[in-house]
């Protein structure tokens, strides 16, 4: 089915499934009065509904000097979706994918992006300051995707007072977001407006896929004394969620050699593109998600306030990944063998037949994967004149991503392989006299140990001087801020067979195969009759002494292993003014970077030794830099009801930290690696900014605007060709290396956006964002899709409120690996909610998420060289909200 094709049968979905919705609440309507929801001040949390929140964020946004989005949320569990991510995926300019590269998704929304560029272009900010990320997924802890983005899979949505994304820049805000900055902003005791509040909520979310059913349970209790000035606030959540993704993988794309037997045989074969490895991965998860936060607040007086908040989230995240490879490459480069029947369609080999596979099983069985964040702030406000008032804050945020006790094991296979890619169906691959339904003897056997870790600390002071005797001038903003960032990978311990490993039987088998619906939603024909062992079998096996190599010195791969540390200086000073009719501001931030890398390097004169890996230097790269960052805001009132803005800024973000780190990690099956460069300038940008805001009814606003990105310097990735030690193989072999390099970039886009209540009950919240990125060389900019677009219908009376979202996202680019790029396809979702209120105090509420099962499809540099196929299912929540 072509994407047009598709798309007509989506919305016609989206269509009657919205239709069912809007009868529900008109059938609701019959039995229940409407009345009208409080609404108060933008900075007091008094939310009671979904129109009342949409018009609270609407007043944020129209009273702001800067361009900004907006969303708000009182009750627990009112957010519209399960995490912070979920929260804002509908705002204009907002894109989300389930995956901090191109490793696929697991089901739920974990990186942001704003205008069609990287996630790690944007800010995300916790009450104005960093917080650390802890990724729970091994290749974004080493390697070549350890990046600068926050994993949102950390931060439930039910700690949010509010999000504000703000994409113009001013001097006061922290510098680090080229593309903008996200500021979750948290709820406060004295914010409520009781004197007791308790809030909690319980749910069973059901996978229709892993067809298994979790509890999540979140509470909260604020307190505050009778004077309003001093309060206590609590919260708990724990979440579980079973996740099971079905796959095929395409690992790479490999040139055949012009010397292999095959092109020797065909000649026409030299340096076709041919399918590193096929495999039809099986992945099986089970998460926990649990933590707190909390909130002490004092108020002394009008002019002296203190607060101290901290947060804790730990994601348990245990899983088991089994693949099924057939390896073409390898058939042809490595084991001489020449293909037969071959087509050849786009300079590529997209259909084959061999006589044997040199392909293998993987089974990976990782126990204890996981990851932790935490932050402690202690801020206050001081007031010593009417006009003067300072703030300031210091703390410290932490974050680490584990993966440990993992497990590596290689069936080898036997019989024949067959394989035809068909564009962006998966693959057909078959295995002529083999037997996929029982182990084979070993082939190889790993694992280890890795970890990130993520921690700053920070110190910050503002003051503001209101100035009441200028006709133009408001008040003066400025302040300073010191931060030290550290980030480091680890990689202690990748282990091999041990001396046992290869006479040893092999892991004990239970008879489990694939579950028999594996694939089905993958489209197309995928075979599904393959074995899988039990993960804890695995584990048994990779502690039998001898069967693995667990020496510490030995296999410490410290080819993986860097660490970046980053000072931090900022000065700003900001001007705020205005007259009749306009407003806004102007500043300058001046920004200190001092960095300092520490690699790995092969050899040197005195170097470590002990390592498989070969000996090595830890060798230190130092360098400082200063941005000087000008910003101007303008907001016109051109009518009561006519809001026109313009803004321009200089903008800066540092490269990821993976990208500084310049070592080379590699992988020994696919031939392929990614490396780092320490002589990365960070990405600059000019930003310009242009918009005019229609409130032509109450709760209701018509936008639109125009940016641009003019990127001095960006970082983007390249390919290339380097021998390394292959481990696995004993002699140095050709790689295919993905490292970054700095070049220009042109981003430019339109957001459109139309809210508006209908007939008093219903209403809607449309929006298209227009993105064209394109990097100076002609290449694609990571993570740029043209056009995203949402539309949200609802629907609510004072006992019944629904929800219905249709988001859709075209192609991008999410980055290369082995070599080829990784583009996904464009892909709509549908997700929605229902709550019925049963009494004051309760609620029932039912949530859907991928109503329309969607698949992610990934592929290379064409749709003839597919990348991936992925499916998670659909995700129901059904649950009850109380609050007294």
């Amino acid at each position: 089915m072509n994407e047009s094709k598709a798309g007509k049968a989506i919305a016609r979905t989206a269509i009657a499934s919205a239709v069912s919705v809007l009868v529900m609440g008109m059938a609701a309507q019959a039995q229940a009065q409407e009345q009208d929801a409080s609404v108060g001040e933008a900075q007091t949390v008094i939310v009671t509904g979904v129109r009342a929140a949409l018009e609270q964020s609407l007043r944020q946004k129209r009273n702001a000097d800067s361009v900004v989005e907006v969303v708000t949320a009182e009750d627990i569990g009112k957010m519209p979706d399960k995490n912070v991510a979920d929260a804002i995926q509908r705002l204009p300019g907002v894109n989300t994918q389930s995956s901090a590269g191109g490793e696929g998704g697991f089901g739920e929304n974990d990186r942001v992006s704003l205008r069609g560029t990287s996630p790690s272009l944007q800010q995300t900010l916790f009450n104005g300051h960093a917080i650390s990320t802890g990724d729970w997924f091994v290749l974004n802890q080493i390697g070549g995707n350890v990046g600068r983005s926050s994993s949102f899979s950390l931060l439930p949505s039910e700690l949010v007072g509010s999000i504000v994304v703000q994409k113009s820049a001013t001097a006061d805000l922290v510098e680090g977001g080229v593309s903008g900055a996200i500021n979750v902003i948290t709820r406060r005791p004295l914010d409520f407006r009781q004197p007791l509040t308790v809030e909690a909520s319980i749910q069973a979310n059901y996978n229709d896929l892993s067809k298994k059913t979790e509890p999540q349970v979140s509470a909260l209790v604020s307190w505050k004394n009778p004077a309003n000035n001093f309060g206590v606030l609590l919260q708990g959540f724990s979440e579980k969620q079973s996740v099971r993704r079905d796959g095929q993988e395409v690992l790479g794309y490999t040139p055949i050699s012009a010397t292999s037997a095959a092109a020797v045989a065909n000649p026409a074969l030299a340096g076709i593109a041919v399918p590193t490895f096929i495999g039809a991965a099986l992945f099986e998860q089970k998460k926990k998600r649990e933590g707190g936060a909390f909130d002490i607040e004092a108020k002394p007086s009008r002019d002296f306030g203190i607060d101290l908040n901290g947060f804790y989230s730990k994601l348990q995240a245990p899983h088991q990944n089994t693949n099924w490879l057939a390896a073409p490459a390898n058939s042809i480069n490595s084991s001489g063998l020449i293909p037969q029947n071959p087509v050849i369609r786009n300079n590529t080999l997209v259909g084959a037949a061999f006589v044997s596979n040199s392909g293998e099983v993987d089974n990976i069985y990782r126990p204890n994967a996981g990851g932790e964040s935490w932050y402690l702030d202690l801020n206050g406000r001081w007031r010593p004149t009417d006009a003067l008032s300072f703030t300031g804050r210091i703390g410290k945020t932490h974050g680490i991503g584990y993966d440990r006790d993992d497990v590596y094991y290689q069936n080898n296979v036997d019989g024949g392989m067959v394989y035809a890619l068909n564009g962006l169906t998966p693959a057909t691959v078959s295995y002529p006299g083999g037997n996929t339904a029982k182990p084979g003897s070993t082939a190889w056997a790993g694992g280890g140990e890795a970890q990130s870790v993520d921690q700053e600390k920070y110190a910050q002071i503002d003051g503001e001087l209101r100035v009441r005797d200028n006709a133009w001038v408001n008040g003066v903003r400025f302040g300073a801020r010191f931060t030290d960032h550290n980030r480091t990978a680890e990689h202690p311990l990748e282990t091999r067979p041990g001396p046992n490993g290869f006479s040893n039987p092999g892991p004990v088998w239970n008879g489990s195969m694939y579950p028999s619906d594996f694939g089905k939603d993958l489209g197309g024909t995928v075979f599904n009759g393959y074995f899988k062992y039990d993960g804890p079998a695995l584990g048994a096996w990779g502690a039998v002494p001898g069967n693995r190599l667990l020496d510490y010195t030995l296999r410490h791969n410290w080819l993986d292993e860097f660490r970046v540390a980053e000072k931090t200086a900022a000065l700003y000073g900001m001007a705020e003014f205005g007259g009749d009719g306009w407003s806004g501001n102007a500043g300058l931030r001046a920004v200190e970077t001092r960095q300092t890398t520490v690699v790995n390097l092969p050899g040197g004169t005195a170097p470590i030794t002990g390592s498989a890996f070969g000996p090595y230097t830890p060798t230190t790269f130092k360098r400082t830099y200063r941005d000087y960052l000008p910003s101007v805001n303008l907001k016109f009132d051109v009518r009561p009801d006519l809001v026109v803005r313009g803004a321009i800024a200089k903008t800066v973000a540092r490269p990821d930290y993976s990208a500084l780190g310049g070592s080379v990690s590699l992988n020994d099956d696919a031939l392929s690696g990614s490396g780092g460069n320490v002589n990365l300038d960070p990405v600059r940008s000019t930003n310009f900014d242009l918009s005019a805001e229609w409130y032509f009814a109450p709760k209701a606003m018509l936008s639109a605007g125009l940016f641009y990105m003019d990127f001095g310097s960006i970082v983007a990735q390249g390919a290339s060709t380097g021998s390394y030690y292959n481990n696995k193989r004993g002699v140095f072999t050709d790689y295919q290396i993905t490292s970054p390099y700095n070049t220009g970039a042109k981003n430019k886009g339109v957001e459109l956006s139309w809210q508006q209540p209908l007939m008093n009950n219903f209403g809607f919240l449309a929006n298209y964002t227009y993105a064209d990125g394109e990097l100076d060389d002609g290449g694609e900019m990571l993570n740029s899709s043209k056009n995203t677009w949402n539309l949200t219908g609802f629907y609510e009376n004072e006992r019944f409120s629904a929800r219905l979202a249709y988001s859709y996202r075209s192609a991008y680019k999410a980055g290369v690996d082995r070599g080829a790029s990784q583009h996904v396809d464009s892909m709509p979702s549908l997700a929605g909610s229902v709550n019925v209120k049963l009494t004051e105090h309760l609620t029932l509420t039912f949530d859907a998420l991928n109503l329309t099962n969607e698949t992610i499809k990934m592929y290379a540099e064409n749709k003839d060289r597919p990348r991936a196929f992925y499916s998670n299912g659909r995700t129901f929540y059904l649950g009850l909200r109380g609050k007294l």
